[in-house]
């Protein structure tokens, strides 16, 4: 795992990235079943999205604090800020409707 933009930020970013990736482990192989209805899917994505918060929601919120920190103190964040102005992100397209017949 790599470090963090900030040293102190480091342990938290290690206990995240664990968290994450047990987390998204179990993730995965379910969502690819699931992804075959809409339905199932958006179930799902809201059952898994909950299980994230009460797991790793803590230490996300923890790590993003500390690197928010040193974007500040390196100066960066007004960098990082004109960058998403420039360049914002958009949300994914739907879900296109399940192509299966019945």
């Amino acid at each position: 795992m790599a470090e963090s933009l900030a040293s102190e930020c480091t342990p938290l970013k290690k206990e995240y990235d664990s968290c994450f990736n047990a987390w998204f482990e179990g993730y995965l192989e379910p969502a690819v079943s699931a992804s075959s209805s809409p339905e199932k899917y958006s179930e799902y994505s809201q059952r898994k999205a909950e299980e994230f918060e009460q797991k790793c929601g803590k230490i996300w919120e923890g790590y993003r604090a500390c690197v928010q920190k040193a974007l500040k103190e390196k100066g960066l964040d007004i960098m990082l800020q004109q960058s998403r102005e420039e360049n914002p992100m958009n949300r994914p397209p739907p879900l296109p409707p399940s192509s299966s017949s019945s």
